[in-house]
């Protein structure tokens, strides 16, 4: 999934053992501008993942995010939260988006 907003909030970096090993998250808000349901929340999984949220973006930030929604169940709860992977500055082109440009040339014409 995708959407587009600016970051209103960034929360503190959380970070713990587990059996598995070492973790790091930190959830980040974004205002998308819509009439209902604009503020979304979402988690960054992974030092790597919080270490480049961290370093290429800030509060007031214009940003598109993709996504995956989780849910999981716990004591006949459910617990659902947004998985970013993927946050890039609104506007910004990528590599894939861009197209090469074509220097002309007088005599390029085959006739």
């Amino acid at each position: 999934m995708k959407t587009t907003g600016k970051i209103i909030k960034m929360l503190e970096i959380e970070s713990g053992k587990s059996p598995k090993g070492e973790w790091k998250k930190q959830t980040f808000v974004i205002d998308t501008g819509e009439e209902y349901n604009n503020i979304i929340a979402f988690d960054v999984f992974g030092a790597e993942k919080v270490d480049n949220l961290t370093k290429y973006n800030k509060v007031g930030d214009s940003v598109n995010v993709e996504f995956n929604v989780n849910c999981r169940e716990y004591q006949g709860k459910f617990y659902t939260n947004l998985q970013a992977w993927r946050i890039e500055k609104a506007g910004e082109v990528t590599n894939a988006e861009r197209q090469p440009e074509r220097e002309l040339v007088e005599d390029d014409l085959p006739f």
